[in-house]
């Protein structure tokens, strides 16, 4: 979708829009090989990772601290040279795996209860973790007997979290390797998980097989310090952290099908991820977005350009600049605010616009520091009409950031469960016993204002009339 000659002033509406119930997306039609482009800069904004961090001494005092210095870091700056790309993940210090491993679960240790920390205890208290979920600690039996109430009740997850956060270095090292290839089925079949494993059932069980036993495997389990688990539970952690990284792509895939978007336009089309950070970049490699080409076979090329002050350093580090071909998925960065990159590639005709825009736990509801930063970008994608979709973690975020759009005069088309959410759990770091949440639980999508499009369908009418 072209921008349009002239600049917006964009301004907020006092009117609303009534979101309309959630419509199951129509699928549209991508071996792919993967372009990755230069990571650009323009000026930094406000940090949801920096934000994020220094919360976490709200719940727990002195929380982040004791992470940096279980780290090997004296500050924020140099851990997030690290996460940023800019220091190798050496950096941390780690002389082996099981020491990684230890001071990594030592950043997890804090009384769930009544939230003291290992400098914080007497002579005569220790933490230690529960027996059933091997996730949070507790620094004596009254706590633990007092936090019963509310720890049953995530228990369960909480002992998933525990093996997903050990069983995610595989990842990280490549030894776990996801699916590839075109879909063996029609991609209009594949509409949600349960359809995704049956078309990749056969794939899947071999790749997990030779993962269960793999040295790598082998060797992550003696350094962890704890019993290995049984062999279908390992699988299980093996198919969430699957969805974990595919989600994105998927979910991405979903906007494109939902707003019925053309992925056969000669020139290929661009989606624009804004507000990335390092949970979209670090780390990402361009296979992982090879899904999004396969749900989309024959498509003319996919540019996916992650726009955010957190993207990482190290993504797409490649220095080519060649135009996308067909079947192929172009990954780039741009580290900065989505309005400002606007204004010096999108309008100066640097950066295609894009077809599709998404945004990944936009966080807007939560701070209102972010709610400032974010404004300027959602008043442009009003106004500009562009075809968006953001996803939130739970039910809760669903509703308020709703209210926020429907106060801005933002015309939701649909809303509701993600077909393609991530299925593993994910634990409030400083809060361990607050229901855990799930990546892109649920999806929005929107497009204009409610008002231009009440001004139009007067205009039809009228039209019609004559």
């Amino acid at each position: 979708m072209a921008p349009r000659p002239r600049r917006r002033r964009h301004k907020k509406s006092s009117s609303s829009v009534a979101p309309t119930a959630v419509t199951q997306p129509t699928a549209v039609t991508p071996p792919t090989a993967v372009t990755p482009v230069p990571l650009t800069l323009s000026k930094p904004g406000p940090s949801i990772d920096a934000l994020g961090f220094y919360s976490l001494d709200n719940n727990v005092p002195g929380l982040s601290q004791l992470i940096l210095q279980k780290l090997n870091m004296k500050s924020y700056e140099e851990y997030k040279l690290v996460i940023d790309g800019d220091t190798p993940v050496s950096g941390f210090g780690f002389r082996c795996p099981r020491e990684m491993f230890q001071k990594m679960e030592d950043t997890f240790r804090f009384c769930a209860h009544c939230r003291a920390l290992p400098n914080g205890l007497s002579d005569s208290k220790v933490l230690r973790r529960c027996k059933r979920c091997r996730n949070v600690y507790y620094c004596g039996p009254e706590c633990q007997r007092s936090d019963w109430p509310a720890h049953r009740r995530v228990c369960q997850e909480l002992r998933l979290v525990a093996v997903d956060r050990l069983m995610e270095w595989l990842l990280v090292t490549g030894d776990f390797v996801l699916p590839a290839g075109p879909w063996p089925r029609l991609a209009e079949v594949v509409q949600d998980w349960d359809t995704w494993f049956s078309m990749r059932r056969l794939q899947l069980d071999a790749i997990l097989a030779a993962v269960l036993g793999s040295h790598a495997m082998t060797t992550l389990w003696a350094s962890a310090g704890r019993p290995r688990p049984d062999p279908d539970v390992l699988k299980g952690s093996l198919k969430r952290l699957l969805t974990d990284v595919l989600s994105r792509p998927l979910t991405l895939g979903l906007g494109l099908r939902a707003l019925g978007l053309n992925v056969k336009k000669i020139g290929g089309s661009t989606v624009h991820v804004v507000g990335a950070s390092h949970a979209e970049t670090f780390l990402t490699r361009p296979g992982d977005y090879d899904e999004l080409g396969y749900m989309f076979p024959g498509h003319l090329g996919l540019r996916i350009i992650m726009v955010g002050v957190d993207v990482a350093t190290g993504f797409s580090q490649s220095t080519s600049t060649s135009p996308v071909e067909p079947g192929t998925v172009q990954l780039s960065g741009h580290r900065g605010l989505y309005h400002n990159f606007w204004e010096e590639q999108v309008e100066t005709g640097q950066t295609a616009p894009p077809d599709l825009v998404v945004a990944f736990h936009p966080g807007f509801h939560a701070s209102p520091d972010l709610m400032e930063a974010w404004l300027p970008t959602l008043l442009l994608l009003r106004d500009y009409e562009i075809p968006t979709l953001m996803t939130v973690y739970s039910h809760q975020e669903l509703a308020a950031s709703l209210q926020i759009l429907v106060d801005l005069d933002i015309h939701v088309i649909a809303y509701g469960a993600n077909p393609f959410t991530s299925l593993k759990p994910e634990q409030v770091y400083s809060n361990p016993n607050k229901q855990p949440v799930y990546g892109s639980a649920y999806y929005i999508t929107f497009l204009g204002s409610s008002c231009q499009l009440e001004k139009r369908q007067l205009e039809e009418k009228v039209d019609g009339g004559d």
